[in-house]
């Protein structure tokens, strides 16, 4: 099956169309930062040298940031105390800038909060302090949860669920929701804190991470195919269209109910909070299928936005522009970077990404003159794959495929043009009047050409298939020729 094409820039601008009703149990988050030098002499005990401290909308207010940080709209409900914890959390929700909140008060209990000390230099946490009565919602509010939830769906276009277990979701809520969303052709996701995935029956997608889904199904749960032999009969219980695990720098795993599972690796990052990254997982995903990304493309997102957000202190949001500069990284580089002259580099690169894990593209041509139709292909062959490489013909080959007046500029000079363009992320020269030898030595994963040819047409399309990968053809954009375009420039033509 060809590899879906993600257009990140279409996504975003459909994605900033789209509204979230986020649903759970939203929490102050405060991270105390210091230093470590010595122990108590009243205990046994490190004292931390206290320096600064952050306040923070935690637990699914997070998750409600971070759908805002990515340009959707929320709605968000959920659950506070009469404290001041409680106060401070409206006031904050009320700063950000496309959430709409609903939260139900109840005197009865603490709003819930989270005090980390963590050390400044090692960013390692050394404690944490928890205010929190972490018992189901009253039957009383219970009802006024529901009648809070229910108006909203119709204004949304997803539903998520997000279960810390404080309180919020309880059975009865949960249930009133997935029947609500259902009915209205809803979908709704599920980051489950409950055991007993029946709860959570008719939901679309459960993103539990890989402890969650071990406890759940009582398996190991250690590799991907583990993870999918697990799946079959939780699907079923829960009767769900499929389940995510998470599983940190492995990784995450989409178990589908129909169709083949998707493994999609960790992004290699340096990891400085792990706080909060399932809540930005979950959020990326609820804003891509809102606006109408396939899984695999969703999975794209929310594997680019948790690395984002690791690579910060705290409880973090993630936004579209850091999103788009993880996705598309050689998009800021500089051009000259991109541009390889030595076989050894290349394998080199290629070699770093395999590591990766991430998908190789690949096509090819002249590119005398850079028009419309050739960006197309372009952004669409990047969008097939992770990290697109432009095979180049040299002038030497070009004077034999176009004859003696060709190229009109010098390999040097489309080469920087092309290594401009943020769609593309490495340039290669080759002297063949083919890339075949190029297109050997890469074996990508998808090998794309404009519309123009049929799959047996394309140059190294046996090599690319029996690798594994795929030949993708993307429609051409009619009235651009660089053959027209080098007549009329020269007094051919109008």
């Amino acid at each position: 099956m060809p590899t879906p094409i993600l257009d990140f820039d279409a996504l975003a601008q459909a994605i900033s169309d789209r509204t979230v009703l986020c649903i759970g149990d939203i929490m102050l988050d405060e991270f105390v930062y210091g230093e470590v030098s010595r122990i108590s002499p009243e205990a046994p005990t490190p004292v931390i040298v206290a320096q600064r401290s952050e306040i923070h909308i935690g637990g699914a207010g997070n998750v409600a940031r971070n759908i805002a940080a990515l340009g959707a709209r929320c709605i968000f409900v959920g659950l506070v105390g009469e404290d001041d914890a409680g106060r401070q959390l409206r006031d904050a929700l009320g700063e950000q800038d496309g959430i709409e909140s609903v939260l139900v008060c109840d005197p009865s209990r603490p709003t819930t909060r989270k005090v980390r000390f963590v050390s400044e230099h090692f960013s390692t946490h050394m404690l944490r302090a928890d205010w929190e009565q972490a018992v189901p919602a009253s039957d009383d509010v219970e009802t006024k949860l529901i009648e809070a939830i229910l108006p909203q769906i119709a204004r949304a276009d997803i539903v998520l669920l997000s279960d810390y277990a404080k309180g919020v979701l309880t059975a009865r809520v949960i249930r009133h929701t997935i029947d609500a969303a259902r009915k209205s052709g809803k979908s709704v996701i599920v980051d489950p804190k409950s055991l007993n995935w029946a709860i959570y029956r008719g939901a679309t997608l459960l993103t539990p991470n890989r402890k969650e889904f071990s406890e759940a199904t009582r398996s190991r749960a250690d590799t991907a195919q583990s993870i999918v032999d697990a799946s079959e009969d939780v699907m079923r219980l829960a009767d769900c269209e499929a389940i995510l695990v998470t599983q940190g720098e492995q990784g995450m795993t989409l178990v589908p109910r129909s169709g083949d599972a998707v493994h999609v690796p960790a992004f290699p990052v340096k990891v400085r909070d792990v706080s909060g990254a399932g809540d930005t997982v979950a959020a990326a995903l609820a804003v891509s299928l809102a606006a109408g990304a396939d899984w695999d493309s969703a999975l794209r997102m929310a594997s680019a936005a948790a690395a984002v957000a690791v690579g910060k202190q705290g409880t973090a949001s993630v936004s579209a522009a850091e999103l788009r500069r993880k996705i598309l990284p050689h998009a800021y580089l500089a051009a000259e970077e991109k541009i390889v002259l030595e076989p050894d580099t290349l394998d080199a690169q290629l070699a770093e990404w395999r590591r990766q894990g991430l998908r190789v593209g690949f096509t090819n041509g002249c590119f005398d003159i850079l028009h419309p139709g050739h960006v197309k292909v372009l952004t669409a062959a990047r969008g097939a794959c992770d990290r697109l490489i432009v095979g180049l013909n040299s002038d030497a080959s070009v004077r034999r495929l176009k004859g003696a007046e060709r190229p009109v500029q010098d390999e040097r000079a489309r080469a920087e043009v092309l290594a401009a363009l943020e769609a593309v992320d490495l340039v290669v020269i080759f002297e063949e009047d083919t890339p075949i030898e190029l297109i050997t030595r890469i074996k990508p994963s998808a090998l794309v050409k404009g519309g123009d040819y049929t799959r047996e047409q394309v140059v190294g399309h046996e090599v690319v298939e029996a690798a594994g990968g795929t030949v993708v053809l993307v429609d051409i954009l009619q009235g651009f020729s660089t053959t027209a375009l080098v007549h009329r420039a020269r007094g051919g033509g109008k």
